[in-house]
């Protein structure tokens, strides 16, 4: 009798948060390190945001993510100007 035995490897992985509690599930490995980048990077970012910027980040982004055609032109605008100039 045969018995055959799974590739190396993993078929999913899930990464649990200790600060906030949120939970990614990756079948890839790669996409697994990605998630896990991006959310240490976030909690990154919040942290340095006094509440007045978190607050006004997390409506930016509603908007913006919510109209992906909007980011596209403002980040074309933003390519467009120069640094620190006031071009309306």
């Amino acid at each position: 009798m045969t018995t055959k035995t799974p590739a190396c490897g993993w078929d999913q992985a899930v990464f649990r948060c200790g600060r906030c509690g949120t939970e990614h599930t990756a079948t890839i490995e790669d996409d697994y390190l990605k998630a896990v980048g991006a959310h240490g990077d976030a909690h990154a970012v919040w942290d340095r945001l006094n509440p007045i910027e978190r607050d006004g980040i997390a409506s930016i982004l509603r908007t913006i993510l919510s109209a992906p055609d909007l980011a596209a032109e403002l980040l074309a605008l933003a390519d467009r100007r120069p640094a620190g100039g006031d071009n309306r």
